[in-house]
């Protein structure tokens, strides 16, 4: 409501919030027709409605304001700026600083940067896109679009599709503020899940490039078999003194036919342990 670009439209999807979100949200946009306010007829998590909002929105340019962050006054003036000086670009990002419960500066964030040439996101592990990002419309509806099943890692998931549609430009600016809290779901108990939908981004993404002969860089398939291996081998070194003995057989498993060599040693000392009940 504050930005210096007034031409927008804010699209609300409430997921079936049990608290007073649906409150709150009406006494701040009374009677703005600018904002659009829609409601789950059942919790369906993140991916479901963030793609109910694209499908919702009228706008060519689409971005994704998260509810407990905030934009900069000027994000979306530099922002469609942007857009119409590169047509070709499917995605635009910024860069963020992050702050606390009452959106006190905290730091700076190190991520967001150009991507080099030869490279993309999927392949430079640099966390080159970042907030705020925007995308033109028409570049996400040649995409496969949002999985509605996805519970986190739902921005990185696109953000691979949506690269692939188009081009990737980098504003050297900071305009998004990202809330740092107890309850983010990057944090304590969260991480491992969204540790999960990480890895099952990266490699849909890069089954979907291989599939389909897409001329945007790609990870090897032995660079893929040594990361999955590693991912299972992780999971099941988590879990090796748990009573979860079948999630156990299961991860080690995995881990062995993603890459039989990688820590061989281990793997089958673990097996061997784990059938004689040791582990």
């Amino acid at each position: 409501m504050q930005q210096t670009y007034t031409n927008w439209e804010v699209v609300i999807v409430d997921d079936c919030s049990t608290d007073n979100s649906l409150q709150v949200i009406k006494n701040i946009i009374k009677k703005d027709s600018r904002f659009k306010l829609y409601q789950n007829t059942q919790n369906k998590g993140c991916g479901f409605t963030k793609g109910k909002c694209v499908q919702l929105a009228q706008g060519t340019i689409l971005g994704f304001l998260d509810p407990d962050d905030a934009l900069t006054s000027n994000a979306l003036q530099v922002m469609i700026k942007a857009h119409f000086s590169n047509k070709e670009a499917a995605i635009i990002t910024s860069k963020y600083e992050l702050v606390d419960l009452n959106m006190n500066f905290k730091k700076a964030s190190l991520y967001g940067s150009h991507i080099p040439m030869g490279k993309s996101y999927l392949t430079y592990a640099n966390g080159a896109l970042t907030h705020f990002a925007s995308f033109k419309k028409e570049k996400y509806q040649k995409s496969e679009g949002i999985n509605p099943l996805m519970k986190r890692a739902v921005d990185q998931d696109l953000y691979y599709k949506l690269e692939e549609e188009g081009k990737h430009v980098f504003i050297d600016k900071t305009l998004y503020r990202y809330r740092i809290h107890e309850n983010s779901i990057s944090c304590n108990d969260n991480l491992y899940k969204a540790e999960y939908w990480h890895f099952y981004a990266i490699n849909k993404a890069y089954k979907r490039r291989r599939k389909l002969k897409l001329s945007i860089d790609n990870f090897s398939r032995k660079y893929m078999s040594l990361y999955n291996s590693n991912y299972y081998l992780k999971r099941f070194v988590i879990l090796k003194f748990s009573k979860k003995n079948k999630s156990k057989f299961y991860f080690l498993g995995k881990s062995f036919l993603a890459n039989p060599r990688h820590e061989f040693v281990l793997k089958f000392k673990s097996l061997l342990l784990l059938i004689v009940g040791r582990i």
